[in-house]
C-alpha cells in the first residue's frame, strides 16, 4: 500500500467508520436476515470499528460505541466467547475517565446479553446489577430511559 495515497486518507476514515458503522446497524436492526447478511454484519461492525481507531479525532467513547456494537453483534448471532470479549473491551475503554456513564452502562448492558447467549444467568444478573446502579449516575433523563428499556430486555 502506497504511503502518500493520492486522496485524503483522514477523510476516508471518517467515512468509511460512519459509512461501515450505520450499514451495520441497519443488518442489526432487521429481524430476520440471511447467513450472507450475518457475515457482512460482522465484516461491517469490525471495519467500522478499525477504520475509528484510525481516525485522529477517535476518543474512548467512539471506541466504546464500536466495542459495543460489535458484541451486539456477535450477541445476536449467539456466539457469546465473541461477545463476551468485545463486551469486555467495551467496560474496558468505558471506563476510562471521559466516558460517560451511559457508555459505561451500556458496556455492561453488552456483558450481560453475552452471558445470557452463554447461558449464565448468576453472571448476566450480576451485569444487569452493576448497569442498574450505573443508570442512577445517567444525567440525561433519555438516555437514562433508553438503557433502563434496553436492561429490561435482557433475558
Amino acid at each position: 500500500m502506497p504511503s502518500d495515497p493520492d486522496f485524503d486518507l483522514n477523510r476516508a476514515h471518517r467515512y468509511f467508520s460512519v459509512s461501515c458503522f450505520n450499514r451495520a446497524w441497519d443488518l442489526l436492526d432487521r429481524s430476520k436476515r440471511t447467513p450472507q447478511e450475518d457475515h457482512e454484519m460482522v465484516f461491517l461492525g469490525m471495519a467500522a470499528l478499525w477504520h475509528w481507531k484510525q481516525r485522529e479525532d477517535c476518543t474512548p467513547t467512539h471506541l466504546s460505541i464500536g466495542y459495543w456494537q460489535v458484541a451486539r453483534i456477535y450477541t445476536l448471532l449467539r456466539q457469546a466467547d465473541n461477545a463476551h470479549l468485545y463486551a469486555q473491551q467495551c467496560l474496558e475503554i468505558s471506563k476510562m475517565g471521559d466516558v460517560a456513564p451511559f457508555y459505561l452502562g451500556y458496556a455492561y448492558e453488552a456483558l450481560a446479553r453475552a452471558e445470557a447467549v452463554a447461558g449464565n444467568r448468576a453472571a448476566m444478573q450480576g451485569y444487569l446489577e452493576e448497569a442498574r446502579h450505573i443508570v442512577m449516575h445517567v444525567t440525561d433523563p433519555d438516555d437514562r430511559d433508553q438503557l433502563l428499556e434496553d436492561l429490561d430486555t435482557v433475558r
